[in-house]
């Protein structure tokens, strides 16, 4: 029997996948790669994994596939040979307040373990015992001797803390600010709005939350004066306004009609309890956002921020506690291990080399992939993109398994370049070690390092689902169908052509300065407004910190005439406002399109609505909505589609089979406009829509602005959570296109993620579009080819964390690879080199 190389898919059709027949090698680097929408991820993850995985979980037993998340049967006529399936998606969520590097790498689970079985403790009298096999088994003795221990010096008997005694997340909490690390406190200075007011005026901003509005007349009724400035009030008065009495009294309402209403029993808060009740009534989240500016949050005073209980930091290991553990970089806690081992006795050792191995697997990818200067202390919520992605990517790619099928989307999101070559290296000791990786990514120098190379396309959407492509990447140099190829060969015209800024005053900075944040120091750094800024540097070098967590908030609270930030010590600008553009998916739920996310469904809804027929049978604008009771499907509740639990196998999403997946009453079908019914419309692509609405001009307009940020593919009622990351920047931006941005700041971070080289350059049009309406655009890139493009380029470094945070380089790019030295600018000038813009000299 002939060894087995390949995969082979027959008859592939997921979403819009056109009959793909293709074979994939085993025990290869497969790169899947074409335009955005093409049918890439519809090839990787909706038949490869998901039939890798299955085909896996099949084989389990019903018991375990009932509590395991199974995939759907992929739509795919034939598929054979392919091993199990593991997948890593493309884009991390944000992290919540409780997450840590230590707990999302899962390393602190192990330094748990490691506290609790080697460690050094203290008796109630004080008395340490040293590390022990009798401290270490406490915890597995049997009867009423578990988690006991016996102190040797004056027998006193106490309990042994377990692994989840050591958890900030359970028992080892903080008591004070269980385990987030900050207390939340109300700040004063915020409850009187502005004192020149007077209360009737709203001076006091508390007062003005939802259900207070008339605090102002029940402290009428206690002698305070309404019509007198709140600075000139007495300091009795204030001190009714501001910590009077929570008691009922009686009062008159007076209405804007004149009537008066009379009652005996109204609730009075001062300004702090009108906050404390608002905040434990609402449940809304735009209430909660609204009470939230009332309150700041400090540094816990009880565990000074560390989180953990102060009781258990008299247990040590190797010298040092689970504070002092935690505030040491992953490339430490190698010189911890070693100076622990030494400081065990030999009977201890076998347990000791047995727990440091764990940690050792757990830890070696994330230092491979660069993560050597963050703490496990390191909150979660302040890394970057790129650091997600790697601490997501290492736990995928730490197990050394073989005879696995890898499914990798967008991998190299958020990299560094010089980052990249780590993970080919990584993705290279996978394939070494017998696995097969396939991997959909546009990063050219990940192409370029393949085995082969499947190319999706020719465009997107109903223009894509075809294979144009394949072979070496060396093969695709020489392919003329070859998207990708010009880009690996040099050949493609990468740079965009510039565009003009309307106005004066072109060469304006808007200057900051920021003293002590995270790795920034006392950094000044100027972006010229009305250009376009690419902010580069290696992942960890301060780039979120200086644009998101200090200039975003410095621009708005400057404009809302708020005090800066407090690590923001200067800002000189002439920005007003900031649009801040992410990936992250658009919309809630699947009941989100493209439709509802534009104007486009409001304006159908009311052309059907004025259809003579439609207000001959009383049929409004509400009837024309799959969101609202009197449109929708009522057997899908508007979703056109229902779920079938299957019990033991994967549960089924199949099409509502009253209204075929339409989602809207069957009556509402019998409406056409122009021969159109609703459906038939929200079935249209962009493309296809645009001359069916030319007598509509409004629609017509978002139409258009659909098709200049290059979504002119995707149809109208499609699902905008569905979307890939760089999809959604570009429907989030369309929204601001041809309109007049003099003074906005625009803030991109990350925006090339899941676009083609190709489509870097349609989103480099809309910058320019933007930048010629005035817009300052200022882009947290990775991306050689944006960088290329920028008017302008601040460099920070030299690598992440403690080495980070210095401002290494400023100016023009093509003058910067000349003149000045970095690790991006080596990448950068090699970049201008390949693509022949830039000579040796």
């Amino acid at each position: 029997m002939s060894e087995i190389r390949q995969i082979e898919v027959r008859g592939g059709q997921v979403h819009n996948l056109k009959q793909v027949d293709i074979d994939i090698p085993l025990n290869k680097l497969v790169v899947v790669s074409g335009l955005s929408g093409s049918g890439k991820s519809s090839l990787a993850m909706g038949i490869l994994y998901a039939e890798g995985s299955r085909r896996y979980l099949e084989a389990l037993s019903t018991y375990t596939r009932r509590r395991l998340g199974q995939s759907k049967t992929a739509q795919v006529r034939e598929i054979r040979h392919i091993p199990a399936a593991i997948a890593l998606r493309q884009r991390p969520g944000v992290p919540s307040e409780r997450s840590t590097v230590g707990s999302m790498s899962e390393l602190l689970n192990i330094v748990r373990l490691i506290f609790s079985r080697l460690g050094s403790v203290v008796c109630p009298n004080g008395h340490r015992l040293a590390p022990s096999l009798d401290i270490a088994q406490a915890m597995d003795l049997p009867d009423e001797r578990m988690g006991q221990l016996t102190c040797p010096t004056c027998g006193v008997q106490f309990a042994a803390r377990s692994a989840a005694d050591f958890s900030f997340n359970a028992g080892g909490a903080c008591p004070t600010c269980q385990g987030t690390g900050q207390v939340q406190e109300l700040d004063e200075s915020k409850l009187i709005g502005d004192p020149t007011l007077t209360l009737d005026q709203g001076a006091v901003a508390s007062w003005r939350l939802p259900g207070r509005n008339f605090m102002p007349k029940v402290a009428e009724t206690l002698g305070v004066r309404l019509n007198v400035p709140y600075q000139d009030l007495t300091a009795e008065e204030k001190e009714i306004v501001l910590h009077g009495a929570k008691k009922r009294y009686p009062i008159d309402l007076h209405t804007n009609t004149g009537r008066v209403f009379h009652s005996e029993s109204t609730l009075y808060e001062n300004a702090y309890e009108a906050v404390y009740d608002s905040m434990q009534t609402s449940k809304s989240e735009s209430s909660v956002k609204k009470i939230s500016r009332f309150f700041h949050f400090s540094v816990c005073p009880t565990c000074q921020g560390h989180r953990f209980d102060p009781q258990l930091l008299t247990q040590l290991v190797g010298g040092q506690n689970i504070v002092e553990v935690s505030e040491l970089t992953l490339g430490d806690l190698e010189n911890w291990v070693q100076t622990t081992q030494a400081q065990l006795p030999a009977n201890m050792q076998t347990l000791a080399k047995n727990l440091f191995q764990n940690l050792h697997t757990t830890l070696r990818p994330l230092l491979e992939l660069g993560l050597d200067y963050l703490t496990l202390a390191r909150r979660g919520n302040t890394l970057s993109t790129g650091e997600l992605q790697r601490i997501q990517l290492a736990k995928t790619l730490r197990t050394e398994t073989t005879g696995v099928l890898y499914v990798l989307d967008e991998p190299s999101i958020g990299l560094h370049p010089d980052n990249v070559r780590g993970l080919i290296h990584i993705l290279r000791s996978l394939i070494a070690r017998g696995n097969s990786l396939v991997v959909v990514d546009h990063e050219v120098d990940l192409i370029q390092a393949a085995d082969w190379v499947i190319e999706v396309g020719p465009g997107s959407g109903a223009k894509g689902g075809q294979i144009i492509a394949t072979g070496t990447p060396q093969d695709l140099t020489h392919n003329p169908q070859s998207l990708i190829g010009p880009f690996i060969s040099g050949q493609a015209q990468i740079m965009h052509p510039k565009q003009a800024v309307v106005g004066k005053e072109t060469d304006v900075q808007t200057q900051i300065q920021v003293q002590q944040y995270f790795n920034l120091h006392d950094l000044r750094v100027a972006f010229p407004e009305k250009q376009i800024t690419a902010v580069t540097g290696f992942s960890g070098a301060g780039k979120t910190s200086l644009i998101l967590e200090s200039l975003v908030p410095a621009v708005q609270q400057a404009a809302a005439q708020q005090d800066l930030p407090a690590q923001v010590t200067q800002l000189t600008t002439n920005l007003r406002q900031v649009v801040s553009v992410d990936a992250k998916p658009v919309g809630k739920n699947t009941r989100s399109s493209v439709a509802t996310y534009t104007s486009i469904m409001d304006h159908l809804r009311t052309l059907f609505a004025a259809l003579p027929k439609a207000q001959e049978q009383g049929y409004g604008r509400a009837y024309f909505s799959y969101n609202n009771k009197q449109g929708a499907c009522p057997h899908c509740g508007g979703l056109g589609t229902i779920g079938l639990d299957l019990q033991y196998l994967p549960d089924m999403e199949v099409a509502c089979p009253v209204c075929q997946g339409k989602r809207f009453k069957p009556e509402v079908q019998q409406f056409r406009w122009q021969d159109y019914t609703i459906i038939d419309l929200l079935n249209l692509s962009v493309c296809a829509a645009i001359p069916v609405f030319q007598a509509v001009p409004a629609i017509v307009k978002q139409l258009q602005l659909l098709q200049e940020v290059g979504l002119d593919y995707l149809h109208l009622g499609e699902s905008t959570p569905a979307l890939s990351g760089g999809e959604a920047q570009r429907l989030k931006l369309m929204r601001h296109l041809n309109k007049k941005q003099a003074g906005t700041l625009f803030v991109f971070d990350e925006p090339s993620v899941g676009l083609h080289p190709l489509d870097v350059q349609t989103l480099l049009g809309v910058f320019n579009q933007l930048k010629a309406q005035g817009a300052t655009i200022i882009m947290i890139t990775h991306d050689l080819d944006l960088m290329a493009n920028a008017d302008y380029l601040v460099d920070l470094g030299p690598r992440g964390g403690s080495n980070g945070g210095q401002l290494l380089a400023a100016g023009v790019p093509q003058q910067l690879v000349k003149t000045e030295q970095s690790l991006t600018l080596d990448y950068l000038k090699e970049h201008y080199q390949k693509f022949g813009l830039l000579k040796d000299e």
